[in-house]
């Protein structure tokens, strides 16, 4: 992931990646918007990265995983990052919180100098 078309192309694989799992149309678009956000905080932060979906299971849940991951500056304060609002490059701050509440389960890992890891899924209803 280093450009916008694999911005793109990233969404477009998770969005068909949902419809095959039999995701809602308007789950579908969560899952896709959750890739882009993703995928512009790996180019806008750490310039590069990748993006890994893959379809979930667990006992009776099916559902669609996304890893997220980069080796750049790393976030200093997860906790901070989290806030609505907050925003190190003067955005709205939406990103990681908006992603958050897309999706059902959110897990971050962030190491700095050593770049960050998230991990969300989402499950069918």
């Amino acid at each position: 992931m280093s450009s916008d078309s694999d911005i793109l192309k990233a969404r477009q694989n998770g969005r068909e990646m949902a419809r095959e799992l039999n995701f809602s149309s308007g789950d579908s678009t969560l899952v896709a918007t959750a890739i882009s956000e993703l995928a512009r905080n790996i180019m806008q932060y750490a310039g590069q990265g990748e993006i890994v979906i893959a379809a979930a299971e667990e006992g009776p849940k099916r559902g669609i995983v996304i890893v997220a991951h980069d080796d750049g500056p790393g976030i200093p304060d997860i906790s901070e990052a989290l806030q609505d609002g907050y925003s190190t490059s003067g955005g709205l701050g939406l990103g990681l919180p908006g992603v958050k509440r897309l999706m059902d389960e959110f897990e971050i890992v962030s190491e700095e100098n050593a770049g960050t890891t998230v991990r969300v899924k989402k499950w069918l209803r």
